[in-house]
């Protein structure tokens, strides 16, 4: 619980209309896209850098704990207060306040949108890269907390490789930049330090990141296949000749047939399975890699492959993709979504075993995902009025982490651990790994209020603490 002298201090900082206390209105802030639920004690709006260093002082002085937020599109609980106290919502920090084309690059606050940077400078032939699958809502402070990726990782890389510097409010109220408009700076990397830390270290509150100019030609491609193993496994065979699509997404028979009812994009509803491949760059260099991708489709039992003829075709496949998440709710009102990632050369494999895990459980997943990079989003539909269902397809998402470790993969490729995957940390990890992060968190949190309970298991020597008897 909050006191009501830190309660007074919000509201004197805020004002009446920053921050919200009401039970029901803090039942809107209770959960993300995932399936963990908890209430905070209050949200506040901040409109500015020195309200997030105020409202970190007054949290530090009452040992408040404290939880940044952006649009809550998360899917592993990062934006969830775990042990209640503040939720910080960054929705009112959403201006642009810089763009510099000839330097490539642009300032940004941690609520704006990410599709809105691209939008802001596609008139003059410039794109932000990172784009996850919820870019029309997520924000640049969310993607940067996540290290979010997206279907162009394959050649464009993830939101850290896109972001030069930050601005950032310590764990004590402290306000500090690091990286900035150049790279290569000198001394340490603290810019790619606190990309992806998930909130537990620093709240986020500016970003510098890097505008890219668009391509001369782009081609996208629908290869269909009658088998999800030839599918994986065209995805090694096109790596294996040297060719790097910009995005190489893959959808099993069930999930493009939930995204074709609702979107009309143009996926054959009889397929075991497609990939979507798209090429960019020099016009003569794509259109020599189009008839690469195809060879590799047909070596491996494509049954047909389509090029979009137009821009409006390409469109229409990219919507298909991007909005599938949506699709799913015609045919399951609730469903828990993994974010595993394996080798490429076990793509095929994985999706066999994930199908047994499915038999065991008897659970209909179907799998959307990134195969360029190998990074697999199985879908387990559940019924929450079923005793039991959720548990179910909490259990079955863990033994596929579990399958992807034991491959040589790993638990996240881009939703973040949160609380979600914090009990598999100690399966990917070493003691000692995971012993040197508690002391990066210590040093940076030593009181442990910024997003408690997420990505690393404190383990049961540390000293006493307001987190959660099961995390620390």
């Amino acid at each position: 619980m909050i006191s009501a002298e830190a309660r007074k201090k919000i509201a004197a900082l805020l004002g009446p209309r920053g921050f919200l206390d009401r039970p029901e209105d803090l039942k809107l802030y209770e959960y993300d896209a995932g399936v963990d639920k908890a209430m905070p004690d209050m949200v506040v709006f901040p409109r500015s850098t020195e309200d997030v260093a105020g409202i970190v002082r007054v949290a530090r002085e009452y040992r408040v704990p404290l939880v940044a937020r952006g649009a809550g599109t998360g899917l592993s609980g990062g934006s969830i207060p775990r042990e209640g106290g503040i939720v910080v919502c960054f929705s009112r920090m959403n201006r642009i306040l810089d763009i510099d084309l000839a330097g490539e690059r642009a300032l940004v606050e941690a609520g704006v949108v990410n599709l809105d940077i691209t939008l802001a400078v596609q008139g003059e032939r410039f794109f932000f890269a990172p784009d996850p699958s919820s870019q029309r809502a997520s924000t640049i402070g969310g993607n940067v907390a996540e290290n979010a990726g997206g279907p162009h990782t394959l050649a464009y890389g993830v939101t850290s490789n896109h972001v030069l510097g930050l601005e950032a409010v310590l764990a004590d109220g402290t306000v500090v930049e690091v990286g900035g408009e150049e790279s290569d700076l000198p001394g340490y990397d603290l810019t790619g330090f606190l990309t992806g830390s998930e909130g537990t270290l620093a709240f986020i509150t500016k970003s510098v990141v890097r505008l890219m100019r668009q391509p001369e030609a782009v081609k996208t491609a629908l290869a269909i296949y009658d088998s999800t193993e030839d599918a994986g496994e065209t995805v090694t065979e096109i790596t294996a000749r040297g060719i790097t699509p910009v995005a190489v997404e893959m959808l099993d028979g069930l999930m493009l047939r939930m995204v074709e009812e609702a979107t009309h994009a143009g996926y054959p509803m009889d397929a075991a399975a497609v990939l979507l491949v798209e090429l960019e760059g020099l016009r003569e260099g794509v259109e020599e890699q189009v008839e690469q991708v195809r060879e590799a489709c047909m070596a491996c039992h494509a049954r047909e492959f389509r090029l979009a003829r137009t821009a409006e075709e390409r469109e229409l496949l990219w919507k298909g993709r991007k909005n599938a998440f949506g699709a799913i709710g015609r045919v399951s009102p609730t469903y828990y979504v993994q974010d595993g990632v394996v080798p490429r050369t076990h793509i095929a494999s994985t999706l066999r075993f994930i199908r047994g895990v499915g038999e065991k459980y008897g659970l209909n997943i179907s799998n959307i995902f990134h195969a360029g990079d190998g990074n697999l989003h199985p879908i387990l539909p559940f019924d929450p009025r079923k005793p039991g269902e959720l548990e179910k397809a909490r259990r079955a998402g863990e033994e596929i982490l579990e399958h992807c470790i034991e491959v040589g993969g790993t638990i996240t490729g881009e939703h973040g651990v949160g609380m979600e995957k914090i009990d598999l940390m100690e399966k990917l990890f070493s003691a000692d790994s995971l012993e040197a992060m508690r002391r990066f968190k210590l040093l940076f949190d030593p009181e442990r209020l910024l997003n408690p309970g997420k990505v690393v298991p404190m383990g049961r020597g540390c000293v006493e603490s307001r987190i959660s008897p099961h995390v620390c």
